[in-house]
């Protein structure tokens, strides 16, 4: 459902998107059979594609060129892929998207080759793209990821964290590659120096918006609609914004003890979720992605008018409001 009303944002650009969409399925195949279908099963859980969709916008912004675009947000995608494989690993979830995750329908072994396999396909996708520059980049965002992926382990069901720690975690988590994704993306069709500058900046907003909606989300959805537990990031020990903002509350604070032991029952968890969602909490994390959303928006000013720009512009409305 939300792909569909997000890929109405862009129809100018589907025909592009479908070309990279072909291309990812092409990039997972592998003389393995058990790692091709590990890789195809969460390709066909779909996505967002949020990423390929900036390096196409970003693009346009320069000398267009599909084939570089398309080995741009091929590489970006996979490397999105490849964490979130690692990501369920980590986390030992189950489920993603409505669908098994990786570990789950197989193994976490399989888990780990699949993801490492992803990883590896990333940097063969990028890798006949002549730009010292966009080598470089790449490389220090998969380094920063991975940094993110251990600052998050660490961080695990510690209670003593701030706003900073919180936001260092989905910078490298989030909002990196999608920087990445517009910086790359520009770079690939050789766009001037501010206008890189600029749409890295909105990228980077953006997905810092992004993961703060995110993280509001697993909260006040439904588990249907998540395709896994709502209340997922705490269960995992994740302390995100919204419980950032209540997690010294009395009341609350046995919630959180027992999701960190892993001793919730159902009953707890409805209650749990009843509380955040009639504290002040979710509003509070809402005006912090607001923010980020304005600066996102003002980086585009100076740019460019047209289709690229507009489609940029309804993005971030979109993240602003989607509620799913």
């Amino acid at each position: 459902m939300e792909k569909i009303k997000l890929m109405s944002l862009y129809t100018d650009f589907r025909k592009d998107v479908a070309c990279i969409e072909k291309e990812l399925e092409r990039s997972v195949q592998s003389s393995s059979p058990i790692v091709r279908q590990a890789s195809l099963h969460l390709l066909k859980a779909g996505g967002k594609r949020i990423r390929p969709i900036f390096v196409i916008l970003a693009a346009q912004f320069g000398n267009y060129s599909l084939e570089k675009a398309a080995k741009v947000a091929v590489s970006l995608e996979l490397i999105h892929m490849a964490s979130l494989v690692h990501d369920d690993v980590i986390d030992d979830s189950d489920m993603r998207r409505g669908l098994e995750t990786v570990k789950a329908k197989w193994n976490n072994r399989v888990a780990m080759y699949a993801g490492d396999f992803i990883f590896s396909r990333a940097l063969t996708s990028i890798g006949s793209i002549e730009k010292e520059a966009v080598h470089r980049i790449l490389a220090e965002t998969m380094l920063e990821i991975c940094k993110g992926e251990i600052i998050q382990i660490d961080f695990q069901r510690q209670t003593d964290q701030g706003m900073r720690d919180y936001l260092q975690r989905i910078k490298r988590k989030t909002a990196l590659l999608l920087a990445s994704s517009c910086e790359l993306g520009a770079l690939s069709a050789d766009a001037d120096a501010e206008t890189v500058r600029k749409l890295r900046r909105y990228g980077y907003f953006t997905g810092m918006a992004f993961q703060i909606v995110d993280d509001i989300l697993d909260i006040t959805s439904t588990d249907a609609e998540l395709g896994k537990p709502a209340g997922s990031d705490l269960l995992n020990g994740h302390i995100t914004l919204p419980i950032l903002y209540i997690k010294d509350d009395a009341e609350f604070r046995p919630y959180m003890e027992r999701a960190f032991a892993g001793n919730m029952l159902e009953s707890d968890r409805q209650n749990m979720l009843r509380y955040i969602r009639q504290s002040d909490a979710i509003d509070k994390a809402q005006h912090v992605s607001d923010l980020y959303l304005e600066k996102a928006l003002k980086e585009l000013d100076g740019l460019p008018n047209g289709k690229s720009k507009k489609a940029l512009i309804q993005i971030a409305d979109f993240i602003g409001q989607r509620k799913y």
